[in-house]
C-alpha cells in the first residue's frame, strides 16, 4: 500500500531531528531510505509508527491520513516495523516469537502464515524450538523478519537490516525483500549500506542531517558518480 509523508517533522520531545520531509512511496515499490549513521533514518521510521514524537505535517496510508494514529493502529492497518536491533524476545523460542507477531490474526491464518515464514526460512523451520537468543545474527534477523510477516504487512519498514550481519547474510535478507515484494507487499528500508539496497529498490531517498537532500530511481542515483561520492561514500560493495 502507499505511503506518503507531508511537510513531516520528527523528533524526540521538543528536539528535531528530521525536518521537512516530503516522500511518496508507491503501493508495491520498494524504496530505500538511505545516509550516513545520525542522519535521521531511525528517527523517522520510528515516527511513521507511532515510537517517537511527530512534531508536524501528515501521514497518509493507503490514501487515508493516519497522522497521530497509535502504534497499535498502525500495525491493524498493516504498517509493520522491523526494528534495528531486532528486538526478539531472547529466552521465548522461535515459534513463541513468530506466534507473538499473529495477536491480531485469526488462528487459521496464523497456520497459513507460519508455513510461509518457514518456506521463506526454512532454517527457522529447523530452529522453531530454540531459544531465539542461541541463533547467530543471521538467523535472529531472519525471525524479525518473520515475526513481521506473520501480522500480514501491507507495508513492511525495515531500520538497518544489515546491522551486526555478514554480507551473505544480508543478501539473503534481500532476496526476501524482493520475494514480499513481488507479492504485493510494498516496502521502505532504511539502510546505511546503500549500494546494496539500491540494487534492489525501485527508487530512494537520501537523508543528511534531518533532511532529503536527493531523491530519484535507484539506477540514476546508482550510475551518478557525483551522487555516489557525495552520498553513498558510507555504503560497502
Amino acid at each position: 500500500m502507499s505511503l506518503r509523508l507531508t511537510g513531516f517533522c520528527a523528533g524526540y520531545g521538543r528536539v528535531p531531528v528530521v525536518r521537512d520531509i516530503n516522500l511518496d512511496i508507491a503501493a508495491g515499490q520498494i524504496v530505500g531510505l538511505l545516509g550516513a549513521n545520525g542522519a535521521g533514518k531511525t528517527t523517522l521510521l520510528r515516527a511513521v509508527s507511532g515510537l517517537a514524537t511527530m512534531q508536524g505535517g501528515r501521514i497518509e496510508f493507503a490514501g487515508r491520513d493516519v497522522t497521530g494514529l497509535s502504534s497499535a493502529d498502525l500495525v491493524a492497518r498493516g504498517l509493520i516495523q522491523v526494528p534495528q536491533g531486532r528486538h526478539l524476545f531472547g529466552e521465548m523460542s522461535v515459534r513463541e516469537n513468530l506466534e507473538m507477531g499473529a495477536y491480531l490474526v485469526a488462528s487459521e491464518a496464523e497456520k497459513a502464515r507460519m508455513q510461509e515464514v518457514f518456506s521463506l526460512f526454512p532454517i527457522l523451520r529447523e530452529r522453531e524450538r530454540q531459544a531465539a537468543a542461541l541463533l547467530s545474527g543471521g538467523e535472529q534477523q531472519m525471525l524479525a523478519v518473520g515475526r513481521a510477516l506473520m501480522s500480514g504487512p501491507r507495508c513492511l519498514l525495515m531500520d538497518e537490516p544489515s546491522l551486526g550481519l555478514a554480507p551473505k547474510a544480508f543478501d539473503l535478507i534481500l532476496d526476501v525483500v524482493k520475494r514480499i515484494n513481488s507479492g504485493g507487499t510494498t516496502v521502505f528500508i532504511a539502510e546505511q549500506n546503500a549500494r546494496k539496497v539500491l540494487r534492489v529498490a525501485h527508487y530512494a531517498y537520501v537523508l543528511e542531517n534531518g533532511r532529503i537532500a536527493t531523491e530519484g530511481e535507484s539506477r540514476v542515483l546508482l550510475a551518478d558518480d557525483r551522487i555516489q561520492r557525495s552520498y553513498l561514500g558510507v555504503a560497502h560493495a
